[in-house]
């Protein structure tokens, strides 16, 4: 290969306390690239269907993008993937900060974990090297500990790790895997799959040097991303973006329509109210900021350190909450106290948990509350009425701790609710995982994303919601002939989902990770590339659940999320989205059978790449 890759994998079996390095293929990096797109298809190689996501035969990979450690602005992202032990299918969690390109650096592409260990244990990879070290002293510790105390076991102050906190230890299933002690591979209970196996931590340090095959290419390129922040069209907002970061909008979104209130049943303008919304906007958060941060390659720098010297929860040092995280403790509780989004916040990384469905889990506990469902004494004394700061810290960090009424919301709410044998009316969940901040009744192609993404529930992935949140136009809630636009703006996130490039970039420049693509490998990724290989990764996710024994009509929308009934009032009155006849679009479209999911053959054979998943659907 020309460039971009290391051209090996690391596979560690835990049982056996064996490692053994592969090559990665040109032919697999050329069908695949990176990101999630290599990492289901190495899931659905080595993986059986039916394995229990919690048991030794799950596989956890880690898995870089050709852009990492290239040079490549904003080519900073990594995913973890493995079976979840919340949806039951493919999953996948996408981080940024610095572990992915120093686990290019230091050899391997990829590293994918199976089996268990019959204690702690901590990979250790540096410089094309690994090793299985005992991780006894290390179980136990909050997340940034624990990079703390492998600094000092290794000697190596720079070296990088992906770890889990006690919740992950504990085997919450919301909980996460952090890197850079407040990044995270939030969703789909990738910490607790890590947990299972014993795994307290991948550190990784590395020296080597990733080729790539246009230098003078990328480097044009990124000078016009450079160019583009500073006098392009996009200039103010990513400047904007990059000093206050995601959360800049969060107050504007919750009276808009587009932060979800109340769990999902409230009106912003009418149960939360401007004053209490724009408390959280980061502009006004940002009395506690110290200094700016920013991850690998990152020209933007969205990310923020604080210091809270006031109120009940002082912090020393701390973090800027993203807005996912800003609505699901703000808007979502009816809370309005910034000092306990940035403590739950902080709360969250420590432990290591996913802090959108913690948040989506109090406001569902709240409500259940506020109806009779949970009483004082069952809650351990905690009153979850709606805006009590206090008692959402408190329920936060019972969740983080396992403890009382904690313990069972550590499940997540869908299986709390299982657990509990109520508060179903109230779940905000699809396949069992909450859903993000975004409403589809103000973008109503999120509804198609968060029901029938390989991996749902998630509002980065590909389709119609991202362009219309802010879109006036009433046509778009218009279901006609939807599928091929929202196949088309598939097609573009899923390259960059396997390229290893921050999504953020589109706040300054889209459509040029394609063209990073093509400097760092010297492959072509032209438009037809693009289309084959989004359809190819697509529906590798895809056939994964299908393996499993899902179908289509096991992924069930909230009825609220899509105006089930309408809103009388407010920014979304009267609207009702017709999820299905978007879900039966994009099938169409991608030309999957809409009863079974299953692909056509022809559409298979059409991208390559996949002879065994025919054989296996088609004999």
């Amino acid at each position: 290969m020309k460039g971009g890759y290391t051209g090996k994998m690391l596979f560690v079996n835990l049982s056996t306390r064996t490692i053994k390095t592969k090559a990665l293929s040109e032919d697999m990096a050329r069908l695949f690239v990176g990101g999630y797109g290599l990492g289901a298809r190495i899931l659905y190689d080595l993986m059986k269907p039916g394995v229990d996501p919690l048991g030794p035969d799950n596989v956890l990979g880690f898995v870089t993008g050709p852009l990492n450690a290239t040079g490549a602005l904003f080519g900073g992202r990594y995913v973890v993937v493995c079976k979840s032990p919340v949806t039951g299918g493919i999953n996948d969690a996408n981080s940024g900060g610095y572990f992915g390109p120093e686990l290019k650096k230091a050899g391997f592409d990829a590293v994918f974990v199976t089996g268990a260990a019959d204690s702690p244990v901590y990979i250790w990879i540096e410089d094309g090297s690994a090793e299985i070290r005992d991780a006894g002293t290390l179980w136990g510790k909050q997340s940034g500990d624990t990079l703390d105390a492998l600094i000092e076991e290794t000697g190596q102050k720079k070296l990088r790790a992906t770890v889990i906190g006690p919740a992950g230890e504990k085997q919450s299933l919301m909980a996460c895997v952090m890197n850079d002690r407040h990044r995270a591979a939030g969703r789909g209970g990738a910490g607790a799959v890590m947990g299972s196996k014993n795994l307290k931590a991948v550190a990784v340090y590395g020296t080597r040097t990733i080729a790539v095959a246009d230098k003078a290419g990328l480097k044009a390129i990124n000078q016009t991303v450079a160019a583009a922040m500073q006098e392009g069209p996009a200039a103010e907002s990513s400047k904007a973006f990059g000093k206050f970061g995601t959360g800049m909008g969060t107050g504007a979104n919750a009276l808009s329509g587009d932060s979800p209130v109340k769990n999902w049943g409230g009106i912003g303008e009418i149960d939360y109210g401007k004053e209490a919304a724009h408390k959280l906007d980061a502009m006004q958060m940002d009395k506690y900021k110290t200094k700016k941060y920013a991850c690998a390659a990152c020209p933007l720098g969205c990310g923020a350190d604080y210091t809270v010297d006031e109120g009940p929860w002082p912090l020393k040092e701390t973090y800027r909450p993203e807005y996912e995280t800003s609505s699901a403790f703000g808007s979502m509780c009816l809370n309005d106290s910034a000092e306990a989004v940035i403590k739950c916040n902080d709360i969250c990384n420590r432990f290591g948990l996913d802090t959108i469905s913690v948040g989506a889990t109090v406001a569902w506990a709240m409500e259940c509350y506020e109806n009779g469902l949970f009483i004082k004494e069952e809650t351990g004394g905690i009153e979850l009425t709606w805006g009590n700061a206090e008692a959402i810290v408190e329920i936060t960090r019972a969740i983080a701790e396992g403890t009382g009424f904690g313990e069972v919301l550590a499940l997540g709410s869908a299986a709390a609710a299982e657990k509990l044998g109520k508060g179903t009316q109230y779940l905000q969940t699809v396949k069992g995982i909450e859903l993000p901040m975004h409403d589809p009744r103000l973008a109503p192609g999120y509804a198609r994303t968060y029901q029938y993404d390989p991996t749902p529930g998630r509002h980065v992935k590909g389709g119609l919601g991202g362009r219309q949140t802010r879109d006036p136009n009433p046509d778009k809630y218009k279901t006609e002939n939807t599928g091929p636009a929202e196949v088309m703006s598939v097609t573009m996130w899923e390259v960059l989902q396997v390229s290893g490039i921050c999504l953020f970039h589109l706040f300054v420049i889209p459509g040029i990770a394609p063209k990073m693509l093509t400097a760092v490998t010297g492959w072509d990724f032209d438009k037809e590339t693009q289309k084959a290989l989004m359809l190819r990764v697509m529906n590798m996710r895809h056939v994964f659940n299908l393996r499993e024994g899902q179908i289509p009509a096991d992924f069930v929308m909230p009825a609220r999320s899509v105006g089930k009934p309408p809103q009388e009032v407010g920014p979304l009155k009267g609207i009702t989205i017709d999820n299905e006849a978007l879900a039966k679009n994009f099938f169409a479209a991608m030309d999957w059978d809409f009863t079974s999911g299953k692909p056509s053959k022809a559409s298979l054979e059409a991208v390559g790449g996949m002879d065994d998943v025919i054989d296996d659907l088609y004999g």
